[in-house]
């Protein structure tokens, strides 16, 4: 009944809006402009169908206000400070303005923007024509926090000169130290000059610039709208999002199932190009160097190409320069999160969502065997029921697992962002008997309660599941539930991501009739709620023992976003968590006090610090010889925690049985497999989740 109840619900919505506008165009001697169409199609979507819609109210208008500027902005280098005066006389009038489908706020910024586009046009050819002074003690600040906007056209033409002489002075940089080693490599090798060298540096930022404002002048003002409907639909919370028409058809054809490219989800994040996600099996996961909260700064077509310098590029257009056909190589320059620099050749490939299916290996000590089952994400294909899913999947290989006489099972959820609520029910339902797995809440309503059907236990033994800064939405569900009901030992960071929303994309045009696409919302629709009452949302799922990882420290989670939902609380499900283990409290007790004086484990905690402390610095001298210095005490310190992730296991990793007949004849999933188990034994966070099982003893 509740399934009808919401498909009513939704032809409510799409009934109302019809309406709405085909009796407005009735009335209208003229067809209402597209930009307005858009924006009350927004406005009725996101009032009436969104979990917990805002007020558009004066501090509404507040966060537009400023989330726009910074798009456009991020650097506070193209507005003069008199020119964000001027904007506050709509500070608390842009909320007014959509409810009257007005865009003078829109429309003066966007004019000043383009008259200091061309301002700072003629500024940078003149500053790049002379050589940059790398003598004198100064440096530039780079965090758009506390950076404050140019007063005037002169204090403007300084803070242009400092960002192209940064660009230039890294590069200068960069050809020096290239001359060093060519120099090592051949002694008869005569080095160019500092002053050639100094040249070619400055022509490099020239070119990247002359792109920058290329591609600037090249962005249509129906993207500039789009971004400005992103920063009213950011006010409702970070997941909910306006795509436009082009942006829905990307969206459609990452979802589609083969890519040819790196294998990598982007963002844009304040002018830079930012890995969010790496596609197990994609090339740039098995290529192994690139790493999730990485910036891609430049962008090179094959080992020799030229490199395409891409911050302050449209995310768009960088993703144009770095997928490509199969076969191909493209060379990334990578700012780690350390903040140092790193060149890295991918060649292109057709992403293989076969390997975002479930695997499993055995682990051998001590002639006892554990199962591990990686669960990259929780997949399903609802257009093809009969095909396989990541429940009937996890079944198969726990049956195959339980043939080879494993005595415990251990789950990987890391770097896990979730997938099919269903798969995840189902999994979940693996190990405990019928009962409620999670609360499903939308706005307003009772809380429906998702419950497992199937009495049978797949696996009755020994559990642990390990999570990690990374692990959200579906797997949050999967281990909340199995911590709930005692059922495993969650073991990884100190908590898990927080995603506890639920999101649906839907087509614009679907609620009213118009002739022109108008693009798609991206719309947060429920929540989610453990059986134990509480929302995973901010808070995640606390680990029961926690490991330091390189992301302890990160700001990489939910919390971390602009505009979170709350965490909040309802009732409890009826549920009851039965005592599986003998000795939970004590070998969480043990496994706890173990890591805590672990010497690796506690270089990972100074090495996680290490990279919040480089994080956080965002200020860059532009002496020359300061800058050498700092760059060469970066690179020691990070040469120092090089191998600080590696582990040398005391288990043996191998195939399961059944797999051993598939290795015989299929050469590339026996080279995959063999390159899992080398990353199994080298990783510290297996062999600790290991020693939690070996240690757990089941109540009989």
């Amino acid at each position: 009944m509740k399934k009808y109840l919401k498909h009513f619900y939704i032809l409510t919505l799409i009934v109302g809006i019809s309406v709405f506008y085909s009796f407005k165009n009735h009335q209208s001697e003229k067809n209402p402009e597209k930009d307005q169409v858009l924006m009350e199609a927004l406005r009725f979507i996101l009032e009436k169908g969104h979990y917990e819609p805002k007020l558009i109210d004066d501090e509404f208008s507040e966060g537009i206000f400023k989330n726009f500027i910074e798009n456009l902005d991020p650097y506070k280098r193209y507005f003069l400070a008199s020119d964000v005066a001027q904007f506050k006389k709509y500070y608390h009038d842009i909320d007014n303005q959509i409810i009257r489908r007005k865009f003078d706020f829109y429309n003066d910024v966007i004019g000043t923007f383009n008259v200091r586009l061309q301002e700072s046009e003629n500024l940078y050819q003149e500053i790049l024509k002379n050589k940059f002074d790398y003598n004198v003690k100064e440096a530039i600040n780079l965090d758009a926090e506390t950076a404050e906007y140019p007063i005037n056209t002169a204090d403007q033409k300084n803070v242009w000169r400092k960002h192209l002489k940064f660009s230039t002075v890294s590069k200068l940089n960069d050809y020096l130290k290239e001359e060093e080693e060519k120099v090592k490599e051949d002694k008869n090798y005569k080095p160019q000059s500092f002053d050639a060298l100094e040249k070619k540096a400055r022509e490099k930022t020239l070119d990247n610039i002359k792109d920058l404002f290329y591609y600037e002048h090249q962005t249509p003002d129906s993207d500039r709208f789009a971004v400005f409907l992103n920063c009213i639909t950011a006010q409702f919370d970070p997941h909910t999002s306006y795509f436009a028409p082009d942006m829905k058809k990307r969206f459609d054809s990452s979802m589609s199932g083969s890519i040819e490219g790196i294998g990598a989800r982007l963002s844009d994040e304040r002018g830079y190009t930012k890995i969010v996600e790496l596609i197990p099996g994609g090339p740039a996961y098995k290529q192994g160097d690139l790493e999730v909260g990485d910036y891609i700064v430049k962008v090179a077509q094959g080992q020799k190409g030229e490199p395409t310098d891409i911050v302050g590029m449209r995310l768009s257009d960088a993703i144009e320069l770095i997928k490509g056909k199969k076969g191909t190589t493209v060379v990334l320059t990578v700012k780690k999160v350390d903040n140092t620099y790193k060149k890295i050749a991918i060649v292109r490939d057709i992403v293989e969502f076969e390997d975002t299916f479930v695997k499993s290996s055995i682990a051998i000590k001590d002639g006892k065997k554990y199962g591990i089952i990686h669960l990259p994400k929780f997949y399903i294909d609802f257009s093809k029921q009969e095909q396989r899913n990541s429940a009937i999947d996890m079944r198969v290989e726990i049956e195959e697992l339980k043939k080879d006489g494993i005595e415990g099972l251990a789950i990987d959820l890391r770097n896990n962002g979730g997938g099919s609520l269903s798969t995840a029910i189902d999994i979940a339902g693996l190990f405990i008997e019928k009962g409620p797995v999670v609360q499903v809440k939308y706005k307003n309503n009772k809380p429906d309660i998702r419950n497992d059907e199937d009495s049978k236990i797949v696996w009755n033994g020994p559990l642990v599941i390990m999570v990690n800064e990374l692990s959200a939405s579906a797997s949050e569900i999967l281990a909340a539930a199995m911590q709930d009901y005692k059922r495993a030992i969650i073991i990884g960071s100190k908590q898990t991501y927080g995603k506890g929303t639920v999101q649906n994309v839907i087509p614009i045009n679907q609620y009213l009739n118009y002739g022109d696409d108008l693009g798609a919302l991206k719309l947060t629709i429920q929540k989610f709620y453990r059986i134990n009452g509480g929302s995973t949302q901010l808070k995640g799922v606390s680990s029961d023992i926690v490991m330091p990882d390189r992301y302890s420290y990160l700001d990489i989670a939910e919390s971390k976003l602009d505009a979170p939902l709350n965490w909040d609380q309802i009732a409890k499900a009826n549920y009851s968590n039965n005592n599986y283990y003998a000795n939970l409290p004590q070998v969480v007790s043990q496994m706890q006090n173990s890591i805590s004086t672990n010497k690796q484990f506690n270089k990972i905690d100074e090495y996680a610090k290490w990279l919040k402390k480089n994080q956080d610095h965002l200020t860059y001298s532009l002496n020359l010889k300061t800058f050498q210095s700092d760059q060469e005490i970066l690179n020691i310190e990070a040469d120092k925690y090089k191998d600080i992730l590696k582990y040398n296991s005391p288990y043996k990793f191998t195939f399961p049985s059944y797999e051993n007949k598939l290795v015989q004849t299929d050469t590339i999933l026996k080279d995959k497999r063999t390159a899992w188990h080398k990353n199994l034994h080298e990783d510290i966070y297996v062999n600790e989740a290991l020693e939690t099982l070996s240690k757990l003893k089941i109540v009989q």
